[in-house]
């Protein structure tokens, strides 16, 4: 059986639900990032996902954290939990990051890893005046990128003339504290991105959706074959709102949805590529909350509930949660207090039940 492992997605760019919640800053600030990570490394979340983006995709007028000097900083300041920082490759060459990785690995003693994202959102793209790729082709980049990263983690002397990067001869020690190395998670719904995540990824992240939309999605994933041979993990995205009772819930979620009337968040469906097969996954006609699916994945009501739709999610194969609350700090302790001991104990009753069938 699956053992979950709960995650939040650190607020780089701000809130992640109402912009303008009266207990959770507009902005996002390392200050504030690094208070949330800390608090989650208490309460025993295992991972943090660190989004980049160098300008805001909400809106270019709000502040953004750099993703990559945030987690060098947050590896010294926590202990146990590990730290995935997303990276886009067009905009660090392979063996510069390769580097910056590994020298993030030693900071945190081996909590370090990536987020492979192949990117959207084409502002940042035509702004910084960085590679412009179709949506295709930026896949192919990842994947002659990714092979290198991989190599030099390995410690190999890698020597390549390919279409997009030419090594030559560069080997980078000392060699990765995580073993084998740091762990490659990917998201993505075209078919690039899944053939790419099968060939490539520890840990393939889906957008936040029922889990009737989701069997699909991971059978498919499942059938392909592995280079590596080892199996394919999964995880979610999913913005959590769990109280008492499924009234008080709703109720809260309302309140949120109100808050966010006067968000003003312009940018971010313009300058998404056209091509991005994340967008039209989403349900059509749905007023959520939270990014990537958010509030789709349906954890919203009673602490039972939401006990029981993680367990259905379980069932699927999903291993890996990535959370989103509001206000962080007071929700990410009401959930390790009500949500995850539910988990627990659903899935104690049924490994008992599974024992006793056994005998």
């Amino acid at each position: 059986m699956i053992e979950p492992r709960f995650g939040i997605w650190v607020p780089v760019y701000g809130p992640w639900g109402a912009r303008h919640h009266p207990k959770e800053p507009e902005q996002p600030s390392y200050a504030y990032a690094r208070e949330i990570v800390i608090d989650a490394d208490r309460l025993g979340f295992k991972v943090g996902l660190l989004a980049q983006h160098i300008i805001n995709p909400v809106n270019h007028e709000y502040d953004q954290l750099e993703t990559w000097s945030t987690s060098a900083a947050l590896a010294e300041a926590t202990r146990n939990i590990e730290l995935m920082a997303a990276v886009k490759p067009f905009m660090f060459p392979p063996a510069v990051l390769a580097k910056m990785a590994l020298g993030i690995d030693a900071i945190s003693g081996g909590r370090f890893s990536i987020n492979l994202i192949s990117g959207w959102y084409l502002p940042e793209i035509e702004q910084g005046g960085l590679p412009t790729y179709s949506h295709d082709e930026r896949y192919e980049f990842s994947r002659e990128w990714i092979g290198i990263v991989k190599a030099l983690w390995a410690a190999q002397k890698v020597t390549l003339d390919g279409k997009y990067f030419q090594i030559k001869g560069l080997q980078l020690l000392p060699k990765p504290i995580a073993q084998p190395r740091p762990t490659v998670y990917l998201g993505g719904e075209s078919e690039p991105a899944r053939a790419l995540a099968a060939d490539e990824a520890d840990v393939y992240l889906i957008n936040g959706r029922p889990v009737s939309l989701l069997r699909q999605l991971v059978a498919d994933l499942r059938k392909r074959a592995r280079r590596d041979g080892a199996p394919l993990r999964f995880g979610i995205a999913a913005f959590v709102i769990a109280r008492a009772t499924g009234e008080e819930a709703q109720l809260e979620f309302a309140n949120l949805r109100q808050f966010a009337t006067t968000d003003n968040a312009r940018q971010m469906l313009k300058g998404a590529d056209p091509e991005t097969a994340m967008f039209k996954a989403f349900p059509k006609g749905v007023r959520g909350l939270g990014s990537n699916g958010g509030t789709a994945a349906g954890l919203i009501g009673a602490y039972e509930t939401v006990a029981e739709r993680i367990v259905e999610f379980v069932d699927v194969g999903i291993e890996t949660f990535l959370l989103q609350f509001q206000p962080m700090k007071r929700e990410m302790q009401r959930f390790t207090e009500q949500v995850i001991p539910r988990v627990q104990e659903i899935l104690r009753r049924r490994s008992r039940s599974c024992f006793v069938a056994y005998k």
